[in-house]
């Protein structure tokens, strides 16, 4: 296929118009995302908050070619007793399980983090489908759901709760934040044992706690859970604020306060898409093959990621069709390791890395960095995360990549984007810590504090796969290379957008004790089913549904354990597993 015409468009989405209806909690985030891209977005159909169906959108770009889009809440979930809102596609899914662990029942998000998510993925699937139209293939229509988004929001969890070893810490109920004794609440932020220890030897802890808190405190990433040994919390309650802050400086450790929800300051984009220099000679693009499912298939993705926002943005890139290949340091990533294993790989690692091709690259070496280039020159896309101001101290940064492949989409996915003065470690919990999303995922009579369920690298990596997919999309019609930054500040600024900047009544989804576990009511459900809590404990979940239903009443049973979601009846056998036995979540989309 020859070069398609060039449409000098600044925009991806430039004189693009959108038609939105349904639910104002899966079209939200989607509608702003395509607004920002450059598209008129018109509602043709007013639905409530808390209304069920689908949401459906409609994307026209002249010249270029249309899309459809339908998120529904359930996908995947086929039961009668399934989810048709956000808070039984949290019971469903796993989601309260896992946002519950810190205090050790279930507990749902008070923010519409599942409708959030799929928002943006619906976005990704309706960029993804224009590119492959671009390349002469491509899909017409792509459909996804809450649940879909909620299961991937999970799938590491999920992964390692299958695995068939044990976890390597114990999984019990606790974890920051901590408490000055001047009544501030803050977060830690400590990624090396050496930083952990010496933040607490200068608070005075003891040495025997010092040592038994490290290694849960390190895992939280991974458990969400984090049972610290309380003289922990009992050393940060008897000294001041103040001391605390002089500690962490002293030790390299970052602490930052609990603040409260705040608007977003500027732009409400969650990232930035700019165009650079035009190619010189512009390359044939490969046709997209008939299989609408992979529009991205002969784009070939660099990924130098950590953690999970890059590897998981990249990750998606690869479910779209695209060549991922991972940059590793010399003797691989070290977190292939990371218990519990599937085969001797890290299940959590599998969640986001497998089917990636791996290549190792000392990075800090000029050799490393040459051939990094190199292979940066017949990519499409570069992607990392790394600390602010390593990609210009090792020459690596995106004009040093632009120059060997004027034709690159440089993607960086960020903590903060530059954007936040003085701004602290840029780590999930930090980021919810100085954002405040402790009061959006929280009523208001539970303190406010960070959920341990890893939310904002996730939502962060999902934003950086968007920001690429609009790069692409900008690169074919404008006929230039394209820088795009995501950031977790843009994935917490988009928490508190979907959750009003308001937190929610005492009590908002929090999930009902039976007899022989839990159910989630319905929002619209849970205001006459809570009354009854204490008939309904006396009565085994089916027996507690059936009740309800008898009332007019939706609600659904709580998953508690994720090792029992494969064979949900829910679920309708939706996961499956990998070479490696590993546990895998469903595409996130569907398209025709």
């Amino acid at each position: 296929m020859g070069p398609l015409t060039t449409l000098h468009a600044t925009q991806p989405l430039e004189d693009a118009t959108v038609h939105v209806s349904g639910p104002r909690p899966l079209t939200g985030p989607a509608a702003g995302h395509l607004r920002a891209l450059g598209a008129t977005a018109e509602r043709t159909a007013e639905q409530g908050a808390g209304q069920a169906g689908p949401a459906r959108l409609s994307l026209t770009v002249p010249g270029l070619g249309a899309v459809s889009a339908e998120t529904a809440w359930a996908e995947v979930l086929t039961d009668a007793d399934g989810a048709d809102d956000e808070a039984t596609v949290q019971a469903a899914t796993g989601v309260m399980a896992v946002h519950g662990r810190r205090e050790g029942t279930p507990r749902g998000l008070a923010v519409d983090y599942a409708a959030t998510c799929a928002s943006v993925l619906t976005v990704q699937g309706m960029l993804a489908a224009l590119i492959g139209q671009a390349r002469g293939g491509g899909a017409a229509h792509v459909a996804t759901g809450a649940d879909r988004a909620a299961l991937l929001t999970v799938s590491q969890y999920l992964a390692a709760a299958c695995a068939p070893e044990a976890e390597a810490v114990p999984m019990s109920p606790g974890g920051p934040p901590f408490t000055a004794s001047d009544g501030i609440r803050f977060e830690l932020e400590a990624l090396e044992p050496d930083v952990w220890a010496g933040f607490w030897r200068e608070l005075g802890a003891p040495a025997e706690a010092i040592r038994s808190g490290w290694r849960p405190f390190q895992f939280r990433y991974a458990t969400a859970c984090a049972p610290l040994p309380g003289a922990l919390h009992t050393t940060t309650r008897g000294v001041p604020w103040e001391r605390i802050r002089q500690a962490a400086a002293v030790a390299g450790a970052a602490v930052c306060p609990l603040h409260a929800m705040a608007a977003p300051a500027g732009s409400a984009a969650p990232w930035t898409v700019e165009t650079g220099k035009p190619w010189t000679t512009r390359p044939d693009l490969t046709p997209a093959p008939d299989d609408p499912a992979r529009p991205l298939v002969g784009i070939t993705v660099l990924e130098a990621g950590r953690r999970i926002q890059a590897p998981l943005a990249a990750h998606l890139l690869g479910l779209l069709g695209a060549d991922v290949v991972r940059i590793e340091p010399p003797g691989g990533d070290p977190l292939r390791g990371m218990p519990p294993c599937c085969s001797d790989i890290s299940a959590r690692w599998l969640a986001l890395n497998r089917h990636k091709r791996a290549v190792e690259i000392d990075i800090k070496s000029p050799s490393g960095q040459a051939e990094l280039r190199d292979l940066a020159s017949d990519a499409d896309v570069f992607l990392h995360n790394w600390a602010p101001g390593k990609a210009e101290l090792l020459g690596l940064d995106a004009d040093a990549f632009q120059a060997a492949n004027p034709g690159l989409v440089h993607a960086y996915t960020s903590g903060w984007a530059g954007r936040l003065p003085d701004a602290p470690i840029g780590t999930d919990f930090v980021v919810q810590a100085r954002m405040g999303i402790g009061e959006a995922v929280r009523p208001l009579d539970e303190p406010s504090a960070p959920s341990l369920m890893t939310l904002i690298d996730v939502l962060g990596g999902l934003l950086g796969a968007e920001a690429v997919l609009a790069g692409l999309l900008l690169r074919e019609r404008s006929g230039r290379g394209v820088q795009v930054e995501s950031s977790l500040l843009g994935a917490a600024e988009t928490l508190t957008t979907a959750a009003g900047h308001r937190r929610r009544p005492a009590g908002f989804r929090r999930p009902l004790r039976t007899a022989d576990g839990w159910l989630a009511p319905t929002d619209g459900s849970a205001a006459a089913a809570r009354p009854q809590r204490t008939s309904l404990a006396k009565l085994t979940n089916q027996q507690a549904l059936a009740a309800l239903r008898t009332q007019g009443l939706g609600a659904t049973a709580v998953t508690t354990d994720l090792a029992s979601l494969p064979a949900d009846r829910r679920l309708d056998g939706a996961l499956g597993r990998d070479s490696h036995g590993c546990v895998t979540v469903p595409s996130p989309w569907r398209f025709s």
